[in-house]
């Protein structure tokens, strides 16, 4: 790479006031801006410019420890254990041992730390092996060091004047991309010649847009063609590259954004169990009567009631989730899934999905052509064949022969037709050469070597474009060879034509069409061929009354349409266009729109050719996954950048929408209108484009997501990567669902980030697998685990409700056992806390505390009894053990408990336990207070049966 140079533009001065600019001193930023290189002149650098090395640490030595702090206390789980411990170094507050607290809390935090400080170094040794990376670099006294690539303007390659590069680490495409060289410095003879060109480079301040760029080699426009940003790879050539941009400067680096810490659900639900332990605490000193320091004995029942919200719920929940996370990686069925966030293996429950890639293949099949007065599909490909095959040889004996009399008048519209598809592209043939039949390093052929049909590929940056070189060569018009200045199209004769590239304009997302000027070589006409979508085409073609409909009638059976047109030129019509055009790339401002106005004016008056349809073939097993997954109640979304009516119908033909449902399609003029009169339709599914999506977003969001959230479906075409990371914020902003964004490529990348839990596909099968098995399996035992660990939380807290009731109200500990809600959590602790009571209590009240707690006893058991459906011998076992041990601590923990030296029979009165009124008072209470939770569960089972018992029927 070169040595670079770089000249500033000018900074206005900043008027702040002094507050102002205090906050901007500490927290600005280094201005962006446009910058001029100079070739081998570094005595003009005047300011410097980023180091090239790529940092992605999240902290450092200095501030991992509070950054890690930072991020778990940010969550209210964290901070309300935070707080419980420390409110025990204050003598009035404290309720037990300090370790009892702080043990806990510490152990959690030490294991986030320790995963934390694995992460940082994986991703330490990342950076360094990135930024290791060993290129060489030339400098004006041809030293040779090494450095690591960075984004540069391609001046020279040693082959040709092109290459090719892959962009799958930067967009999530994976088909190969070409990159031209400047042709001023591609010409010259030698490569140190680069140094003796009195020459610069003028690039426009960075920007985030990867698909755009504005710059100047001396008099020589620059574009996205020129350019080779970071995370590309050179797929094939050899590039030499003057530097523009490094380091943090870098379009991949500018368009990073910081990840949020995703949390799961159940960590949410804790902030309600919150509210309920304030609520009884405020109840017990309301009942007290507000009396003396009532605030402080708010604080202590606090405090208190913090069995509610256990520790250990963190700890077992950290420990089951990085279990299911584990059984994810190694489940077979999706090979290769790697969990980066276990915290969350429980959210898969609500789906946004891209749709190409995802739904879909994104492998096109050329499907139709429609040439205006007739139709061709798949099952009449040979009669166009037999056209290409008469109407080429009719072209290369027309010299020596006489034509029919009775030509098929379809011939030459057919010929027309199929010879603008095979020029109007930007795919390139590539050759692998292969060496005692191993494959090397794919590399073009020059014009003269002999091209072999089995080790030729093509490649774009469009499949769509792939799948109609594809068809054109199963016709038998073939692309052969391709450069920069030229392309070779083979007859099916075998005959070689060669066409002369003038022109290229490349597609973009807003002209949505593409189109090339071309000389033939053998005759030396000039036309303009030019293809695109229907509502870019339809004002550049010649009137006609069939492309509207059969558009609609295409997009209806689910193909991406492309009209094909094309225009003749006179050379000087064309020398008068070329001299604008070069007059317009060659300006500092508003390039791309003087651009834009120069091509308008050739595109107009175009005569139509024909109508293509291309298919997306759906994924494998689309419609049964999808209906599994609308059976488990989860709502899916699709989101795309598809048109109007290929959304539809994909929609239909994956069955996200169902054939008895209505559509109702919301346009952009009446936006507001559309939403109000949707409120009074029911099962209709809502379609909207990207225009009106915008006028919804910007105006009329809570309706919007009020009113969709209401749809069986949702269907929202023409999105834009933006549109798709803002539809998952408004759901998460107005409603309290959880989403899950599914996509493929590089465009869905900010829809998954947003999501509460987001999945990068590659493939075609597993998908239903990772949500309906994993998904399903980690919410449930994550809720059956959060369950239990609460339940025995609520049980003591319950106790200690009763305990400070029957000491009018007082904030008084019940035990100071500080494993209370570990070991007794899990066996029946009725006994030991019964003998602890009576201990407490005087003699009036042995016979409640005796009904009660053996109560509580029957209820736990009975309550476990009710709950589980199948039975293990074990289960039976463990049953009797937890009874025989209430029933043994009648007589062996009394010493344990008591206070002093005291008898059994001084506390317990054995002949009231063995009375009639003591076994009916106790049945009663235990029936009361477990049995009608019971009935009502399955009464409402019965009668309103969950949504995932359609998966067990």
């Amino acid at each position: 790479f070169l040595n670079k140079d770089h000249l500033l533009e000018s900074r206005p001065e900043l008027r702040l006031c002094c507050c102002e600019c205090l906050v901007h001193t500490c927290h600005r930023k280094k201005e962006l801006k446009a910058r001029t290189v100079w070739l081998g002149h570094p005595e003009k650098c005047e300011e410097k410019y980023p180091k090239n090395a790529i940092k992605n640490q999240k902290y450092n030595i200095v501030t991992f420890v509070p950054g890690v702090l930072y991020q778990q206390f940010k969550f209210f789980l964290n901070l309300y254990f935070l707080v419980v411990a420390c409110s025990q170094f204050v003598p009035s507050l404290k309720i037990g041992y300090l370790y009892t607290y702080w043990a806990p809390l510490g152990f959690v935090l030490a294991v986030t730390m320790v995963r934390e400080a694995v992460d940082e170094v994986r991703r330490c040794r990342r950076n360094k092996e990135m930024n290791s990376q060993l290129y060489s670099k030339l400098t004006v006294r041809g030293d040779h060091s090494v450095t690591h690539p960075d984004e540069v303007i391609h001046v020279m390659s040693y082959d040709q004047s092109s290459c090719f590069i892959r962009t799958d680490q930067l967009d999530g495409e994976t088909d190969w991309k070409l990159r031209i060289a400047v042709a001023c410095t591609q010409r010259l003879p030698a490569l140190g010649d680069l140094f003796s060109i009195n020459a610069y480079i003028y690039a426009q301040k960075p920007e985030l847009d990867i698909h755009s760029f504005e710059g100047n080699f001396t008099r020589e426009s620059l574009s996205i063609e020129n350019t080779l940003w970071a995370s590309t790879v050179v797929a094939s050539g050899t590039v030499i590259g003057v530097v523009i941009y490094t380091g943090k400067e870098m379009r991949s680096m500018l368009n990073m954004s910081q990840s949020k810490n995703k949390v799961g659900l159940l960590d949410c639900l804790t902030k309600a169990l919150f509210l309920a332990q304030v609520v009884l605490s405020v109840i017990m000193v309301a009942l007290q009567g507000f009396l003396g320091p009532w605030f402080r004995n708010l604080f202590r029942f606090v405090v208190l009631f913090s069995y509610i919200i256990p520790i250990s719920l963190r700890v077992n929940l950290d420990m089951g989730k990085s279990a299911y996370s584990w059984m994810i990686m190694k489940d077979k069925s999706i090979p290769g899934t790697v969990v980066h966030t276990s915290t969350i293996p429980e959210e898969l429950g609500r789906l946004v999905s891209d749709k190409t890639g995802t739904l879909t293949q994104n492998e096109m099949v050329f499907k139709r052509l429609h040439l205006g007065t007739v139709s061709y599909g798949t099952d009449t490909m040979d009669e166009i064949q037999s056209h290409i095959i008469q109407s080429y040889a009719q072209l290369r004996d027309s010299a020596s022969s006489t034509p029919s009399r009775k030509p098929q008048l379809p011939a030459p519209k057919v010929r027309k037709a199929v010879k603008a598809i095979a020029l109007c592209h930007n795919v390139t043939p590539v050759y692998e050469s292969r060496v005692n039949g191993a494959s090397t390093e794919p590399e073009r052929t020059e014009a003269d070597q002999d091209f072999s049909d089995d080790n030729r590929t093509y490649q774009a940056s469009s499949p769509d474009e792939v799948a109609l070189v594809h068809w054109t060569e199963s016709l038998g018009l073939t692309l052969v060879n391709r450069d920069l200045t030229s392309l070779q199209l083979k007859t099916p004769a075998g005959h070689i034509l060669t066409y002369y590239i003038l022109q290229i304009f490349p597609f973009t997302s807003e002209s949505k069409r593409m189109g090339i000027i071309v000389r033939e070589e053998a005759t030396g006409d000039i036309t303009f061929y030019m293809k695109g979508a229907d509502v870019a085409m339809a004002s550049t073609v010649q009137y006609n009354d069939w492309l509207e409909e059969e558009c609609w009638n295409m997009a209806r059976e689910g193909l991406r349409t492309l009209v094909v047109a094309k225009k003749s030129l006179t050379e000087e019509q064309y020398q008068d266009f070329e001299s604008h055009y070069n007059e317009a790339k060659l300006s500092i401002h508003d390039r791309a729109l003087k651009v834009a106005a120069v091509v308008e004016s050739l595109e107009r008056d175009m005569e139509l050719l024909c109508l293509t349809g291309v298919e997306d073939q759906l994924q494998a097993d689309v419609w049964p996954t999808l209906e599994l997954l609308r059976n488990a109640g989860i709502k899916i979304w699709m989101l795309t950048g598809d048109k109007l009516e290929t959304a539809t119908c994909i929609a239909k033909s994956s069955h996200l929408v169902s054939r008895n449902q209505d559509i109702h399609v919301s346009n952009r003029g009446e936006a507001h209108l559309e939403l109000n009169s949707f409120r009074r339709k029911h099962n209709c599914a809502l379609v909207i484009s990207g225009n009106s999506l915008e006028v919804c977003l910007r105006y009329y969001e809570h309706e919007f997501v009020e009113l969709a959230c209401q749809c069986p479906a949702v269907v929202c075409c023409h999105c834009s990567p933006t549109q798709k990371a803002q539809i998952v914020r408004l759901l998460q902003q107005h409603t309290a669902i959880r989403t899950c964004a599914i996509g493929d490529g590089g465009n869905d990348v900010s829809m998954i980030q947003a999501a509460d839990c987001g999945i990068g596909i590659e493939g075609k099968e597993g998908k239903q697998v990772l949500l309906m098995v994993h998904g399903r399996n980690g919410y449930k035992r994550s809720a059956a685990l959060g369950q239990f660990v609460m339940h025995c939380g609520m049980v003591i807290s319950t106790m200690q409700a009763v305990f400070s009731s029957i000491f009018y109200f007082a904030s008084l500990y019940l035990s100071l056992c500080w494993f209370i809600s570990n070991a007794f959590s899990v066996c029946p602790p009725g006994g030991i806390l019964m003998y602890g009571a009576l201990v407490l209590f005087d003699q009036e009240f042995v016979h409640v505390v005796v009904i009660s707690f053996t109560a509580l006893i029957l209820t736990e058991l009975l309550m476990v009894a009710l709950t589980v459906r199948t039975w293990h011998w074990l289960m039976v076992v463990d049953e009797l053990i937890s009874l025989s041990c209430y029933l043994a601590s009648l007589a062996f923990l009394n010493e344990y408990f008591g206070i002093g030296r005291v008898t059994l029979g001084a506390f317990l009165d054995f002949s009231f336990i063995m009375t009639r009124m003591f076994l009916w008072k106790v049945c009663v209470i235990t029936l009361v207070s477990c049995l009608p939770l019971y009935i009502i569960k399955y009464l409402k089972r019965k009668f309103s049966p969950p949504s995932y018992s359609k998966l067990s029927s």
